[in-house]
């Protein structure tokens, strides 16, 4: 990697280089649909820039933005950022109230959305709209002023009127950011009372940017990387997009629900260089594929037997890869920690994989350690510009707040003043409500959330993700939540309804299947974690983008 990369002080000068670079290389394909080069992808910013600028946005307004993952969703994110106004992504899958809520909120100016979003939404619901544009082909959905109709007419000829030799590389010029000048607001949240709108400068993106560039210096020069995360949150923008787009990669948009069947599908095709993945997609693989395999009473004999262990892990192993495409240099876990049975097992089968921590407000890195050095059950050491402190009177061993200070650290909320000096200590350091410690090697190690801790009959501190982890590898649960009852820990569980219909257990077996479970479970956890009553929960767990549950909807 090229030292000069890193005194690099503009996001926008990197994204300017990349397409000057790799002009003929392909930068964006949505699965089974087209391919755009760099050359075709600047060409559709240049023509957003002049319709932006004959509609008089200015440097700083705001544009909303709301679509599946899918290479325009991506043109029109670069063209925002790189024209200098504040973009605004928004989850596709909100509720069109809540979609409706965060365009006004933000004073979004003008709105780029795909057709499925706009279907159910209302021009009526969002009236300081100027224009609605969609991402099928950037028509005009909706506008109260007729001349902003003419300028989409007329944008072709515009452009060539602005480049009548075609547009060359030595043409491409993108706005100078600052770096803390703002860039993106992005949504914690859909509803109103929850939502609170994280302000990230140039700073966090570029520290973000740079931070891959320092870690993954191979994804460039042509990588090709699936696109599987949603692009409006910041794990799947920065490391599915961001950073491809700086360095000269090939993102592939898979433009569909992310189902095992088409993540597999997409594998096999593109066979990226790095993973990006969320705890559930190994969690799901390892569940489905690897324990029946490992429960056979012949595996179980052989992981027994010096050197035939090593062979049946070579095994596992090589299929492993061979599913995740069997190009990639690793795979990098993040948004919540993995289950503490599977990550111990594919540490074992030396599978390259790791697992980083990250907040939005952190644009998101936090920590991140390469798979070879990372300890069993840390989430890495903190990141290039960023530093981390533990509140606790001795950080290795009593866990306390996780706070933060560094480049990548947010401006603070979107008109929400009162939130924002809530989430910064008096010294200026960002609070992240997750409890950890660290060890004298600088390795951070999850707890849980300061929010959902639980305070036991004695006072002591009950993480209950570390309860869960242990009740999801149980036979026929699907997902569980661990909450307090009347001074007594519950676990809500919904069942794997489909894997015991499969297995030939009755309906009403479930209930005393799940009964023994709470046996073996407890046998396994102090007495002050013990779980009292298991409640059968008949639908999956509301979740938040992230795929996290919402807890606060299950705690009374």
């Amino acid at each position: 990697m090229s030292q000069d990369i890193l005194k690099t002080k503009s996001l926008n000068e990197l994204f300017e280089k990349s397409i000057k670079k790799y002009w003929d290389f392909k930068a964006l394909t949505d699965f089974n649909g087209e391919t755009l080069y760099y050359r075709d992808l600047v060409r559709r910013i240049q023509m957003i820039h002049i319709g932006f600028e004959k509609c008089g946005l200015k440097k700083g307004d705001k544009v909303a933005l709301c679509g599946r993952n899918q290479a325009n969703w991506a043109v029109a994110f670069l063209a925002t950022v790189t024209y200098g106004a504040v973009v605004v992504p928004i989850l596709h899958e909100f509720k069109p109230g809540n979609i409706q809520h965060l365009v006004n909120h933000s004073d979004a100016r003008i709105f780029f959305v795909g057709e499925q979003v706009w279907e159910g939404l209302s021009e009526s619901e969002m009236p300081n709209l100027e224009a609605i544009v969609g991402l099928n082909d950037f028509d005009i959905l909706y506008t109260p002023d007729q001349e902003i109709i003419n300028i989409r007419k007329n944008i072709d000829k515009m452009f060539d009127q602005t480049y009548p030799d075609g547009m060359n590389p030595e043409d491409v010029r993108f706005h100078r950011d600052d770096p803390e000048e703002l860039a993106l607001i992005n949504y914690t949240s859909g509803t109103t009372g929850f939502s609170k709108g994280v302000m990230l400068p140039y700073r966090s993106l570029l520290s973000n940017v740079l931070f891959s560039w320092q870690v993954m210096p191979q994804v460039s020069n042509g990588a090709k990387v699936v696109s599987m995360l949603p692009s409006a949150h910041m794990y799947g923008l920065m490391f599915e997009l961001l950073y491809e787009m700086s360095s000269g990669s090939h993102v592939h948009f898979l433009t569909r629900t992310p189902s095992p069947k088409v993540i597999a599908e997409a594998f096999q095709n593109v066979k990226p260089k790095v993973i990006i993945a969320v705890p559930m997609i190994i969690e799901k693989i390892y569940k489905q594929k690897l324990l029946p395999l490992l429960k056979r009473p012949s595996i179980k004999v052989m992981l027994r037997m010096p050197f035939i262990d090593q062979k049946i892990k070579r095994r596992i192993h090589d299929e492993l890869v061979k599913a995740f495409g069997g190009e990639f240099i690793e795979i990098i876990v993040g948004g919540a920690p993995l289950n503490h049975e599977v990550e111990p097992f594919l540490k074992s089968i030396n599978l390259a994989f790791t697992v980083g921590y990250g907040l939005t407000e952190c644009g998101p890195i936090v920590s991140y350690a390469p798979w070879k050095e990372r300890p069993l059950f840390s989430c890495g050491k903190a990141a290039p510009r960023m530093t981390i402190r533990i509140d606790s009177p001795d950080p290795g061993s009593t866990p306390g707040e996780i706070q933060l200070k560094g480049d990548n650290i947010m401006l603070g909320y979107y008109k929400n003043p009162e939130a924002t000096e809530q989430i910064f200590t008096e010294d200026g350091w960002l609070k992240t409500g997750d409890m950890g410690t660290m060890d004298k090697n600088g390795y951070l190690f999850i707890k849980g959330r300061s929010k959902t801790m639980i305070l036991g009959p004695n006072g002591q501190n009950i993480y209950p993700e570390e309860i869960e982890s242990s009740i999801n590898n149980m036979s026929y649960v699907s997902e569980s939540l661990v909450i307090m009852e009347d001074g007594k820990l519950v676990a809500l569980v919904y069942p794997d309804f489909k894997k015991a219909a499969a297995d030939g257990l009755p309906d009403n077996a479930m209930d005393s299947t799940m009964e023994a479970m709470l046996a073996q479970i407890n046998l396994e956890l102090p007495k002050y974690c013990q779980i009292t009553k298991v409640r059968i929960v008949p639908e999956e767990f509301e979740k938040t983008p992230k795929r996290s549950i919402k807890r606060f909807l299950y705690n009374g």
